[in-house]
Formats: structure tokens, C-alpha cells, sequence
């Protein structure tokens, strides 16, 4: 069966979350200098949001709670996608990266929304 949960590090879903994160992080280090307080900014923000709300709402103690983050999580994800949108038509991710980008995003909403099930939000 699967391995036992004793820290927010052992959720697939942080770990899906996380390793997304630092790759949005590093891309957004590549963007134009002008978008520094624009896409740069929102993609930093978002990129270390949602595996901190995936972790803070494990620490919270309480089913409701964890399922709220866990729901807030995911909706970072959507806006997230949303940016990643804006900056391949602007041209600053590849058509290819961003597909590569898409696939793990979604492969980190399937895990999320998964969790999200099992706790019964």
C-alpha cells in the first residue's frame, strides 16, 4: 500500500506542487526585464503559493480547513495556467515548453483534486 503520511513533504500532492513550482520559479527569472513587477511577480507568487497551501492546510489540524487550502491550491493552479497562457502568446514560453508546462500542471490538479476527494470536499 502507500507510504505512511508523517509530514506535508510525504503528499504526492506537495511534491507535484513543489517540483512545479521551482520550474515556474526559474522560467520567470527569464522574462523580460519590464515584466518584472508584471508576469514575473504573479509567476513567483503563484509558483510558491500552491505548494504552501498545500502544506498549510496539512498543518491545520482539521479536515475543513486542509480541504479549503487544498481547493485554494487549486485555484492557483487555474491562475497559474492563465499566466502561463498570457506568456506563451506573448511569446515568452515556447509553444513546447508550454505544453510541457501544461502537462505537469494538470498532472498536479489530478493528484490535487484526488485529495481533495479523499477528504471528502
Amino acid at each position: 500500500m502507500g507510504q505512511e503520511i508523517r509530514s506535508y513533504k510525504d503528499l504526492i500532492a506537495w511534491q507535484r506542487a513543489f517540483a512545479l513550482g521551482k520550474r515556474v520559479y526559474a522560467i520567470a527569472g527569464k522574462l523580460p526585464d519590464y515584466e518584472r513587477f508584471g508576469l514575473t511577480a504573479a509567476f513567483r507568487r503563484v509558483a510558491v503559493g500552491i505548494a504552501s497551501d498545500v502544506a498549510h492546510g496539512y498543518g491545520r489540524g482539521n479536515t475543513q480547513d486542509y480541504v479549503y487550502y487544498l481547493k485554494k491550491a487549486r485555484g492557483d493552479l487555474y491562475t497559474l495556467d492563465t499566466q502561463l497562457l498570457f506568456a506563451r502568446d506573448f511569446q515568452y514560453v515556447g509553444a513546447d515548453e508550454y505544453a510541457s508546462l501544461k502537462e505537469q500542471l494538470d498532472e498536479t490538479e489530478r493528484v490535487l483534486a484526488g485529495l481533495i476527494r479523499s477528504l471528502g470536499g
